[in-house]
């Protein structure tokens, strides 16, 4: 019977316990659901409150410090202790002064009761001093006041509150607006003047400035300005530095904008970005809109994995329509750069909407001079220093590789505290662009002098291989990720390469292994030459495989293969069978070792000459271009060993 009683109480106190945590979840869950406007309530309440606790307590302090209750007041004034009695009618309270108190202290206050009917008389029959007043009440007003402050208060949150709300709902309009920069005169601070190093493409962007500014010098014999201009070359060789020259000689309105500004991740986004901007555009006609980077999205549509982005080729489709589409965009001019015009779609490189590809390559002599000559107007340039030297030294170059290398050089110059750029700095700073910043030197110890055997056969063999570019440089000092370098220059601009050129060039990289293997014998070859073997396998292969340069005759048996995100189709096959694959590789590796064996033919032939250049290497760290070819025929001059062998 107990225990019936008891699991009756357990299961009466579980059931009481679940339902208070199911009123407490529901609370919890009311609570969460409160509106703004109801805390603001609450705020309001609790503003009350305090204002109520505020006004109150000063009262309630003083009250505390310098009253009387109702009974002392009366044992006092049947004492005959009370001097005098003030009573205020307005505040229903009694100021009593004692006898016995100092003149400086405060009457102290009596709250009288609200009927008063036998106070009057008992004072009057004390013969005390009596007096009734009444005061001003202020607690009305403040009150009011306070009041009218947090309603005040009240509105100006409800205000701010509706402001961010149209805030808000304001950029979720402007999501779709474009983002281009737009100026109506485009103050870029650049000239055609302050370009230089491509002509030809300045020549047809000029044409395009000149149609702006006298349309009439065309249209009077029926010619049309191009509506748009593809810029197409490597990073760094100057199209944005052209379109900011367009933008300072047009003086027309200007757009500018990347391209990938026009893509988000919400779908629509982009194409309604596109139709804003032309719309501007068209409103501000005839004008120019650049847009850099333009392969961002533009790129080939149904490509890759799943068909693509749907958004960005709904961007494309949209820039498409609005550059030559059912409306057309008279006056617009369109300005677009890419470094990958190879992943671009066919229908925007169409005639109608980039009507012109302008190619913007590497800078040859002249141009690096011209380049040289703008970037040295504001640097001190001593005067022994010669830009023709300089722009000899640098094919290859692009025009922000220039700039940079001038910039180089006037850093070391300041850090070397010298008035002016002399041929030191920038020979430095060349070396620091193309191989890094200078190491610590290493130890005279064997390492080194493996390593400068390792650069002295490359520079040899380079030298004494007929085809192959002159030395620039050789040097153990350690730059960048390399511990030793071996620097060529060309003699004049890179073209068409021959057979004979590209053979020598596999031969000189191979110098170096050749040079540790006849030198130090095959178990002390080292693993300094791996990037030099992963630079002659790939020569070799384009050989056999590209170039038709092998026993397997003039075949393209590999064609540039590009990644699936580079907007290529993933189904490229070999085009070739089993035997042919076999047949490459024995090619592949007959080049290799036919090199290779004339590589390690030189530095036996040449050993003691090697050594001599050796030994002087390690005693200067460097030894230039001229130098060495001077060294290696006085060296093999005086030989016995290469006066035998030459002969």
């Amino acid at each position: 019977m107990n225990q019936s009683c008891q699991m009756k109480i357990k299961n009466q106190s579980e059931n009481i316990s679940t339902n208070f945590r199911l009123k407490a979840a529901k609370v919890k869950k009311k609570s969460k659901q409160v509106s703004k406007f109801q805390y603001l309530r609450r705020l309001a309440a609790g503003w009350m409150i305090l204002q109520t606790i505020f006004l109150t307590t000063p009262a309630l302090a003083q009250r505390e410090k310098n009253s009387l209750s109702y009974s002392q007041f009366i044992k006092k004034l049947e004492r005959g202790e009370v001097a005098k009695v003030e009573l205020d009618e307005t505040t229903n309270k009694a100021r009593v002064t004692l006898k016995e108190q100092n003149q400086n202290e405060p009457p102290q206050e009596v709250i009288l009761f609200a009927q008063n009917q036998d106070l009057i008389p008992k004072i009057r029959n004390t013969e005390v001093d009596f007096e009734i007043t009444s005061s001003l009440d202020h607690s009305t007003t403040v009150g009011v006041i306070a009041n009218l402050i947090i309603i005040l208060l009240l509105l100006a949150g409800l205000v701010m509150i509706i402001r961010r709300s149209a805030n808000a709902s304001g950029q979720a309009f402007n999501f779709g607006k474009s983002r281009a920069r737009f100026q109506m005169e485009a103050e870029t601070g650049v000239k055609f003047n302050d370009v230089a190093g491509i002509e030809e493409a300045k020549e047809e962007l000029q044409e395009i400035v000149t149609f702006l500014k006298q349309p009439e010098k065309f249209t009077a014999i029926g010619a049309k300005i191009p509506r748009g201009v593809l810029l197409i070359g490597p990073p760094g060789t100057g199209k944005t530095l052209l379109a900011k020259a367009i933008a300072g000689e047009a003086a027309v309105p200007f757009f500018s904008i990347s391209g990938s500004e026009f893509v988000e991740m919400f779908v629509g986004v982009g194409a309604s970005r596109v139709r804003d901007l032309f719309r501007k555009a068209k409103e501000n006609a005839p004008c120019l809109v650049f847009i850099d980077e333009i392969d961002a999205v533009g790129r080939q549509r149904g490509a890759g994995y799943g068909g693509g982005n749907d958004e960005r080729e709904q961007t494309l489709n949209q820039l498409l329509t609005e550059m030559d589409g059912f409306e057309g965009n008279s006056g617009i001019i369109v300005i677009a750069a890419t470094n990958r015009p190879d992943v671009l779609d066919s229908a925007l490189l169409r005639p109608g909407r980039f009507d012109r590809q302008t190619m913007v390559d590497y800078p040859d002599f002249k141009g690096r001079l011209g380049i040289l000559e703008v970037h040295a107007r504001d640097k001190k340039i001593a005067p022994e220093v010669s830009l023709e030297v300089v722009a000899r030294r640098t094919p290859g170059f692009s025009g922000a590789d220039l700039a940079n290398l001038l910039n180089e050089a006037a850093i070391l110059t300041a850090r070397r505290r010298k008035d002016a750029v002399t041929m030191l700095e920038i020979s430095d700073a060349i070396d620091r662009v193309i191989a890094g910043m200078e190491r610590t030197s290493l130890a005279d110890s064997k390492i080194k002098r493996l390593i400068a055997y390792h650069e002295i056969g490359h520079a040899i063999v380079a030298t004494l291989t007929p085809g192959h570019d002159p030395v620039e440089k050789v040097t153990v000092l350690p730059r960048g990720q390399a511990l030793g370098l071996t620097w060529f220059t060309p003699d004049e601009e890179q073209g068409l390469e021959t057979k004979t050129e590209l053979l020598a060039r596999i031969t000189s990289c191979l110098g170096g292994r050749a040079a540790e293997e006849v030198i130090f014998g095959k178990a002390e070859i080292t693993r300094g030459a791996t990037g030099d073997i992963n630079q002659l396998t790939s020569l070799a292969r384009a050989m056999v495989t590209k170039l038709g340069m092998s026993d397997l005759g003039p075949l393209a048996l590999e064609s540039q293969n590009q990644p699936v995100f580079l907007g290529r189709d993933s189904s490229e096959e070999l085009e070739y069978s089993e035997e042919i694959a076999s047949r490459i590789d024995k090619e592949i590796r007959s080049i290799v070792m036919q090199c290779y064996e004339d590589a390690k033919r030189i530095i036996r032939e040449n050993r003691s000459t090697i050594d001599r250049i050796v030994d002087l290497l390690m005693e200067r760290e460097t030894i230039d271009g001229e130098e060495f070819r001077k060294l290696v025929t006085e060296f093999s001059q005086s030989s016995p060993s290469n006066l035998v062998t030459s002969s």
